[in-house]
């Protein structure tokens, strides 16, 4: 069984590897061919979340940009901002949450301390 301090790490570990990921989305979203990245997010076996991070291959949209041999066909980034930016307030908010809960279990400790004491 895990802790709820430790559960608390593991999660707030795999929501900042999520804001890192949308982050690098955010900040590569005007580059053609980026591929947009994605984490995902598992319950460990033992307690506690773990964060996985793969690569979107879905193609972005092609279009006619002038170069100086003409027209080309050139593919853009596959990141949709309207995703991006729900994504990065939802891992904000559960990163919040879990760093309250280590709050919590930081005072309960200290509390219990000062009872023995």
């Amino acid at each position: 069984m895990i802790s709820g301090i430790q559960s608390a790490l593991t999660s707030l570990q795999a929501f900042s590897t999520r804001l890192e990921n949308t982050g690098n989305n955010i900040a590569n979203m005007n580059t053609d061919g980026f591929k947009k990245g994605r984490v995902l997010l598992a319950e460990q076996p033992q307690g506690g979340v773990s964060a996985r991070a793969e690569k979107v291959d879905q193609p972005g949209p092609v279009v006619a940009e002038q170069t100086s041999a003409g027209y080309e066909m050139v593919e853009q980034s596959n990141v949709d901002p309207g995703e991006e930016i729900p994504d990065m307030i939802r891992s904000t908010r559960a990163y919040e949450a879990n760093l309250k809960t280590l709050q919590a279990g930081d005072e309960m400790s200290s509390t219990l301390l000062d009872i023995r004491g």
